[in-house]
């Protein structure tokens, strides 16, 4: 795999973060998904206590399980559409900077991992696979190759001196060395030596976007 390569970090509290080997840098926000989650969580929670009070069967009963229907409906309708315009902006992000491939990382054993029930939740609800899948289709319409595979370790261990050690919030703060980044850029930023067997630098400039807002399109994707 020759030419220019990028490396996608996906996350939950950040949709994707995204680094090219030429150093660009990408991180689509995911909390608008986060916020249209919790307002399900709290409205099916308030409904369901009300239903627990009915009898199975009754004319309300019925009434509050259509409510729960409706919300349900209207909620993965919403996170698709963020879904698909967030993977949009990565493909939008590689196109212009003519990447040829595309590498995943795949989350899986971080949501595996216990952390309180609440944070459990959180990562119950995340469609990671949903991700993957609409960057696939997405990267092959734009003409660039895209594959999956192990994210395991990228984001324990500093980009400049290798040293390993949990991070604490959303900075990535280095004990030994001093480097400071952004947590999910320093995850993307490993993931070119286990993709492509290359050590990039860390990039100077970081580009933000969020899911459903405008930004100016490259004319092959609009």
């Amino acid at each position: 795999r020759e030419g220019i390569h990028a490396t996608v970090d996906l996350g939950e509290i950040h949709q994707a973060a995204v680094t090219t080997n030429t150093g660009k840098a990408l991180v689509v926000s995911g909390r608008g998904i986060r916020s249209i989650k919790r307002q399900r969580n709290i409205a099916l929670g308030q409904i369901l206590r009300k239903r627990s009070r009915c009898q199975k069967g009754s004319w309300r009963y019925r009434r509050l399980s259509w409510a729960i229907s409706r919300i349900m409906k209207r909620n993965e309708r919403q996170v698709r559409d963020l879904r698909h315009k967030g993977t949009r902006k990565v493909i939008a992000f590689c196109v212009e900077e003519g990447v040829a491939s595309i590498y995943v990382g795949d989350p899986h054993g971080v949501r595996r991992r216990p952390c309180g029930r609440k944070h459990n939740q959180r990562m119950a609800q995340w469609e990671y696979g949903k991700d993957k899948q609409y960057l696939a289709e997405k990267s092959a319409k734009a003409g660039m190759e895209c594959f999956s595979g192990t994210e395991r370790g990228t984001s324990s261990h500093c980009p400049e001196c290798g040293h390993r050690h949990r991070p604490k919030g959303r900075e990535w703060a280095c004990r030994k060395c001093g480097f400071r980044g952004h947590r999910d850029i320093v995850g993307s930023v490993n993931m070119h030596d286990l993709a492509y067997s290359e050590k990039i630098a860390f990039p100077s400039k970081i580009t933000y976007r969020r899911a459903g807002v405008c930004y100016p399109q490259h004319p092959e994707l609009r």
